[in-house]
Order: C-alpha cells, then sequence, then structure tokens
C-alpha cells in the first residue's frame, strides 16, 4: 500500500508541482524556489514513507531502538549534508532538498535490511498480496492521522492564499507574511508534539483508572498533565513576547520589514498559545475514557471549526493583521469548548449508572458429554439467546459463561466488572478517528480472545457472545449458534426481563444490536448476522426459548456422535 501510494503521490507532484503551488499559495516570487526544491524533494517520497511505515512495523516487533536509530541516522546526516551541498557544492536551495533526499535513503536502507531480522513473523510471497478488508482495517486505524495532518495542510494552504492576497496590499508585500508565519506554525508544531507527548503518555493512565473506578487518580492525572503542559506554554509564550526577534533569526535574517512582522506575527498569531494546552489535553482525555465523539471534535475544533471561519472573517476586516488574530480567537473559543466539556464530564465521572443484564454462573456441572465441546452462542438482544445458552449448559451440564466471564476479565485486568460489561462488546466508529494506540476496548478485546482459547482447551462450556465463534473458528470441537427473533417478541422481553419502557425498547433493541454488529465487524472483519458465521441460526419465536433450548440440545448429541465416528 505504502509503495504505490509514494509512487502516485511522487509522479502526481513531479507532473502537477506548478498547479499544486498555486493551491498551497504560492507567490510568483518564492514559485522557482519552490520548483527547484520541490522537483528534488518529491523524488524521495517513496523512501521516507516506506522508511516510515517499516519503522511502526519495526516497533511493533519489539525492537524501538533500531526504530529510533534509523530515523536518527537520517536526521544526523541530513543536518550534515545540508551545508556541505549549499554552500561548499553550491548548489542553493536544491542542495537541501538533495540532503533530505540522501538522508531519506539512509533511513530507507537501515529499515528494509531489518525485514530480514524479524522476530515475531516470517514475510512470504503471499504477504504482499492486496486484500481489501486488510486495506480497510489499515485504513480505519491511520485515518486519525490522516485527518490531523489534511487538516494541518488544508489551514496552511488557505492561509497562504489569504495571506498573499491581503499582504500584497500591505507594506509587508505578500512573501514575508507567508514565510513568517510558515515559520511560526513550525515553531508551534514542535512544542504541540511536546504538550501531546505529555498528555498521550498519560493516557493510558487515565484510561485503566477510569475503567477500574478510580476516579481521583483519573482527576489527578489529568490535572497534571494540565500542571506540566501550562509551564512549557507558559515559558514559551515568555519567549514568544519578548525575544521574538531572536527566535526568528534561528531560521535565517532578513531586512527590517521581515523582522517587524515576525515580532508582530509571533506576539499577536500566539498571544492565547498557553490555552492551547488545554484543549490538546481535553481530546487526549475523553480518548481515554472512551468518550470519542467529544475528543472528535475537540481535536477538529480549533483547525477547522473555528480557526478557518476566523481568518476569512477577521482577513476582511483588518488585512494581514486580520489573519494573525485568527490564531488566538482560534484557541480561546477551542479552550472555552474544552474547559466546559472538561468540567461536565468531571463532575458526572463516577456517577453514570449501568445496570448488568449478566446471567450469573451458578450452573452445577455434571457433564453429560462423552466428548469435548465447546458451544458458543450469538445473538440479537432481546431474542432470549442468553437464557437459551443458560438451559443449554444445565441440560448438558457443562459449564455456562456470562457473568462468570466478566469477572475473570475484571480480575485479570483491573477493571471494574460494570466498566468490562459496558465497553467489551462496543466499538463506538469515532474512536478509530482520533486514536493513538489501542483503547481500553481493544485490550478487553485481546484478553477476552485469550481466556476464551483457555476456556475452550480446559472444559466443556457454554459461552455467551464476545465474538466466541470467531476466536475458536478453527476447531472442529465447537458449535457456532446464533439466535434471532422478531422485533414484537423482542420489545416484549426487553420490557419483562430488562425493565426498558415499552416505547423506548425498539430504539433500544435496535442501538444494542448496531452496537454489536459494529464490534463484531472491527475486531472479525465479517458480518454479525451473515449466516455462514455459524453452524446453527434460529429464530426463538419458533418453538419458544425452552423448546428451542431442547432442539439445540438434540443437535449438539448429533454432532457428538458424529466426533465419535
Amino acid at each position: 500500500m505504502t509503495t504505490i501510494i509514494s509512487i502516485i503521490l511522487c509522479v502526481t507532484s513531479l507532473v502537477f508541482l506548478p498547479q499544486l503551488l498555486n493551491i498551497f499559495g504560492c507567490t510568483d516570487v518564492l514559485k522557482d524556489y519552490a520548483l527547484e526544491y520541490g522537483y528534488v524533494i518529491a523524488i524521495g517520497f517513496p523512501f521516507v514513507m516506506i522508511a516510515t511505515a517499516l519503522s511502526s512495523i519495526i516497533r511493533a516487533d519489539g525492537n524501538p531502538r533500531y526504530s529510533m536509530i534509523s530515523m536518527v541516522t537520517g536526521a544526523v546526516l541530513n543536518i550534515i549534508l545540508d551545508p556541505i551541498f549549499i554552500f561548499v557544492f553550491k548548489m542553493g536551495i536544491s542542495g537541501a532538498a538533495w540532503a533530505t533526499v540522501i538522508s531519506q535513503l539512509a533511513t530507507f536502507i537501515l529499515n528494509i535490511a531489518y525485514m530480514k531480522r524479524f522476530k515475531t513473523i516470517k514475510l512470504t510471497k503471499e504477504d504482499f498480496k492486496l486484500k481489501f478488508s486488510i486495506i480497510r482495517r489499515i485504513t480505519m486505524l491511520g485515518i486519525s492521522s490522516l485527518i490531523s495532518l489534511a487538516s494541518a495542510v488544508v489551514v496552511m494552504s488557505i492561509q497562504n492564499n489569504l495571506l498573499a492576497k491581503y499582504g500584497e496590499n500591505s507594506r509587508f508585500g505578500a512573501e514575508i507574511p507567508i514565510t513568517v508565519l510558515g515559520i511560526v506554525m513550525k515553531i508551534t508544531q514542535i512544542l504541540n508534539s511536546i504538550i501531546l507527548g505529555v498528555a498521550t503518555g498519560a493516557q493510558p493512565i487515565m484510561g485503566y483508572n477510569y475503567g477500574a473506578e478510580k476516579y481521583d487518580r483519573v482527576k489527578s492525572t489529568l490535572k497534571l498533565v494540565l500542571k506540566v503542559n501550562f509551564v512549557i506554554a507558559t515559558i514559551a509564550f515568555i519567549l514568544f513576547q519578548t525575544i521574538p526577534e531572536q527566535l526568528i533569526s534561528i531560521f535565517g535574517k532578513g531586512d527590517e520589514l521581515y523582522t517587524e512582522f515576525a515580532c508582530i506575527a509571533f506576539r499577536i498569531y500566539l498571544l492565547l498559545y498557553i490555552l492551547s494546552t488545554v484543549q490538546l489535553a481535553a481530546g487526549i482525555f475523553f480518548q481515554s475514557i472512551g468518550k470519542s465523539i467529544k475528543s472528535a471534535w475537540i481535536s477538529l475544533s480549533r483547525q477547522i471549526i473555528i480557526l478557518i471561519p476566523a481568518m476569512f472573517i477577521l482577513g476582511k476586516f483588518f488585512g494581514v493583521e486580520g489573519i494573525l488574530y485568527s490564531g488566538p480567537v482560534g484557541d480561546g473559543v477551542a479552550f472555552l469548548l474544552s474547559a466546559i466539556l472538561i468540567v461536565i464530564d468531571l463532575k458526572k465521572l463516577g456517577k453514570e449508572k449501568y445496570q448488568s443484564s449478566s446471567l450469573i454462573d451458578d450452573t452445577s456441572t455434571n457433564n453429560k458429554l462423552s466428548k469435548h465441546l465447546v458451544i458458543t452462542i450469538a445473538r440479537e438482544y432481546g431474542s432470549g439467546g442468553r437464557y437459551i445458552g443458560r438451559l443449554i449448559a444445565d441440560k448438558l451440564g457443562i459449564k455456562f459463561y456470562d457473568k462468570d466471564f466478566i469477572k475473570k476479565i475484571a480480575e485479570k485486568t483491573g477493571l471494574t466488572e460494570e466498566y468490562v460489561e459496558k465497553n467489551e462488546q462496543s466499538k463506538n466508529t469515532l474512536s478509530a478517528l482520533n486514536s493513538t494506540g489501542l483503547t481500553n476496548q481493544d485490550e478487553l478485546f485481546i484478553n477476552e480472545s485469550r481466556e476464551i482459547e483457555e476456556l475452550a482447551n480446559k472444559e466443556s462450556c457454554v459461552i455467551i457472545g464476545r465474538c466466541a465463534d470467531f476466536v475458536l473458528k478453527d476447531r472442529n470441537d465447537v458449535i457456532k449458534i446464533f439466535v434471532y427473533s422478531n422485533i414484537k417478541d423482542k420489545i416484549n422481553r426487553a420490557t419483562k426481563f430488562y425493565g426498558i419502557d415499552k416505547e423506548k425498547a425498539e430504539k433500544e433493541i435496535k442501538n444494542v444490536d448496531k452496537s454489536r454488529a459494529k464490534h463484531y465487524k472491527y475486531y472479525t472483519e465479517r458480518e454479525w448476522k451473515d449466516y455462514s458465521n455459524y453452524d446453527i441460526c434460529i429464530n426463538s419465536d419458533l418453538l419458544g426459548v425452552e423448546k428451542v433450548a431442547d432442539l439445540i440440545c438434540e443437535m449438539i448429541k448429533q454432532k457428538e456422535a458424529i466426533l465419535k465416528t
């Protein structure tokens, strides 16, 4: 995938570079430099993209040290080659580009060489065949970074075009504002990476303690993140306001107008930079406690929802300085939104009530099976599938796993039973949009899959839900069952056994089934209601849950007889 995409981007850039520069707001004065640099740097796209992808795979293989060495090698080589190519060989801006491409090639070679040293996998030609299901999965997991980086590109393109438009009518001209604000944004990107690093490092701590209902630890961790990032941002703010001239000089010197605009840009555009730490931390906080929708809104609020409209409006009224004022406006509004959402959620933390619908596993075991068998039951909400599973376990004298399963996972992970039950069979689509790693739901699925395999190896049993049919799909001692029902009977069961209001029952049933289908699809890449996943699909309304359980037991005995032969 990476190879194909990188070649497409390389060819596209080489063919359409002048047009792309126009889209990104490049002026006529800067265009020759941009073309000279761009044509060379585009050649390195395959090297840098493949090297970056392999760096992640190398880390996943358990060798982050090698990944770090390869990246640092390229970075250091770039620093060494830049002055040599630019000044010694007098290659100018193309020299800077070639220094970068050669450095990317070095990292690429090191990472390619590692492919023969993989510890956990062995690659074959078959592994390089493109499969749509895997492409879709990778795309979903990577879409968070895509949206984040793409939104930054969109903002910068709009910003450059507006700076060129309004800067041309100012005493600074079009080139100075574009150059200076590009540098300012680069500096803030470095700071944001530090602030995000602190918040991301705390994410698993907040997520785990939230699941373990240790809410004081969640709050204290969030407060610590905000304090540390506030100190970092305050130091940066002081530097921005007091020595902007020295900061901009690090990136090269210009005339008096260049320096003057740089000082104005640092002091205005980054006026409320301190407040942005709250927005960045809030996005990670909500992600860690499973509030994906809020996290997604916060992550996109400043860049897309606030900053772009602010640039258009303020630019129209105040010209090039209006573009600068959009920075503090974006930071200020994003801060208010983030702070309000954090305060609301912190007040509600721990007060949400969750009513368990799992059955207690008090089944007495007097195994009547002569062969080792595991029965997995997937079911629609309100279909009676859970109770059918319990009846089957009673009739066969084998263990029934539902509530006990939750207890086992809670004991192993340290999370509460309520949290495990609430999150184990749900997967929010938006969680993929801002995920930076494994979520608590991912960890639950991994732990539950291991537990299911252990139980299947140890004893004959009935396992309810939890993608058990998929986890045990390669075993021949498993009977996979799916129980469904018509909506009228499901509503009756939901109101009778779960105490749900009749008017709300249909909506609740559809929501739960939709959530289960998403969870199943995400982790198995299969459709939840696809009959080919199961050995038996049965409508519980056909005979009623008791007789359906009897019928399935008869089928199980037939399966047992087949295994004997």
